[in-house]
């Protein structure tokens, strides 16, 4: 599953998974060196204190989708949104490959990529620099014995609070019921963020502007009830 992706209990916590799967089509791979180099992120040097300046154009905020899968929420938003600048990152080569394809097509100047690790680029991220991070159907390490892979920990979250703005927002959603507790009993927790729920039912229906996935259709059709959450940083 394409928008799986993981993490380890390591001080420097990493959070991918697979990096490569079907053979890649000539087009794809050819993108590989003629878009990729001018899209991708080189965390060799300092980022930038203010993020836009990534981006060719004037933009009013930066936003990142961490574990992309297919990229059509990553390329929705983007086309939605093109006063906005959106960070894509992904470890999984076949990700990057439909990312790329995606931009290409749609003439897309708005989204920069970073191929490898999250927790890489999160580290690399200045404070304060995101209005919105988003984190869709990541892998639920469904085994206890696996449960301190899970993306969502007490440490990354700290981590995660450190590089959004206050008032930014943290998007997270799940297939998995037990994650899904998981997820909101360790938000709960935490002093950097405050769930934004008015009502009962808010964790049943998406965002205004959420653009849906395939990966999500397959679960609803395999009976699986997505759980949506918005966390606002404090």
């Amino acid at each position: 599953m394409s928008e799986r992706h993981n993490g380890s209990d390591q001080a420097k916590r990493a959070f991918f998974g697979r990096r490569k799967g079907h053979a890649l089509k000539p087009r794809q791979a050819a993108l590989f060196d003629t878009a990729l180099p001018r899209l991708a992120l080189d965390l060799t040097k300092p980022a930038p204190a203010d993020l836009r300046a990534l981006f060719d154009s004037s933009l009013d905020e930066v936003r990142l989708e961490i574990g992309f899968g297919g990229a059509e929420h990553l390329i929705a938003q983007a086309q939605a949104h093109p006063r906005s600048g959106f960070i894509g990152s992904d470890a999984f080569v076949n990700a990057i490959s439909k990312a790329l394809a995606a931009i290409d097509a749609g003439k897309l100047a708005n989204i920069r990529l970073h191929f490898g690790d999250a927790s890489e680029l999160i580290d690399w991220l200045p404070a304060g620099a995101l209005a919105r991070i988003d984190l869709l159907y990541p892998d639920p390490w469904p085994k206890r014995r696996h449960w301190k892979r899970r993306f969502i920990q007490d440490d990354s979250l700290k981590r995660l609070a450190r590089i959004l703005n206050v008032g930014g927002e943290l998007r997270f959603a799940t297939d998995i019921a037990d994650y899904a507790v998981w997820a909101l009993a360790r938000m709960l927790r935490s002093k950097d963020f405050a769930w934004t729920a008015e009502v009962a039912s808010d964790w049943r229906k998406a965002w205004p502007d959420y653009s849906a996935t395939r990966y999500e259709a397959k679960a609803k059709r395999e009976g699986r009830v997505p759980a949506y959450f918005i966390f606002r940083r404090v």
